[in-house]
């Protein structure tokens, strides 16, 4: 038996706003998120202090006032959503910026989902393009679109599936519909 059986998948990928309640509506707009649960709301004292900064990492004085789940689709990971009071923060990284650089979201139909992401606010980086290998079979397309605060979003369509090298351990998760 593997010593990873207990790992069950990704739970959700958290991303901090500048504003919680615009990058709600950002996402509702873009692509029909729905908000699970307010782990923390404006009325609720911020999480702070030297607990929060050794538990969580945060820089001295940082302090959580708002955090917020959302879903998107019916299956895969969440979106967990963060604003923060701090004296310090950095721009959103690139895709060429150690750690973590993007979302990507499946969807069924790249122009429908690229057109409501450009209507609630994203930018988009280029025209709809072909995938990398792997993810380049036939009708599969993808764009980034950059996000109202600067995060990347990737849209990915791979209608017809992913092919695998030899040396593959594992099928990558596509949702069922």
């Amino acid at each position: 038996m593997s010593k990873y059986r207990n790992i069950l998948g990704i739970n959700h990928i958290g991303i901090t706003v500048p504003n919680i309640d615009q990058a709600t509506s950002f996402f509702k707009a873009a692509f029909g998120a729905k908000i699970a649960y307010d782990g923390l709301s404006y009325e609720d004292k911020p999480r702070a202090g030297e607990i929060a900064e050794c538990q969580l990492g945060l820089s001295k004085n940082t302090q959580i006032i708002k955090q917020r789940m959302l879903v998107i689709g019916k299956e895969g990971p969440n979106l967990e959503l963060f604003e923060m009071d701090a004296s310090v923060q950095k721009s959103p990284v690139s895709l060429q910026d150690i750690g973590i650089s993007h979302i990507s979201l499946f969807v069924s139909d790249i122009d429908n989902a690229l057109s409501s992401a450009v209507k609630a606010g994203a930018s988009p980086l280029s025209e709809i393009h072909g995938n990398s290998r792997y993810e380049d079979t036939i009708g599969s397309s993808s764009v980034y679109v950059k996000a109202p605060w600067g995060t990347l979003i990737e849209l990915q369509a791979i209608p017809n599936g992913y092919y695998y090298p030899e040396y593959s351990e594992s099928k990558v998760w596509i949702p069922k519909n």
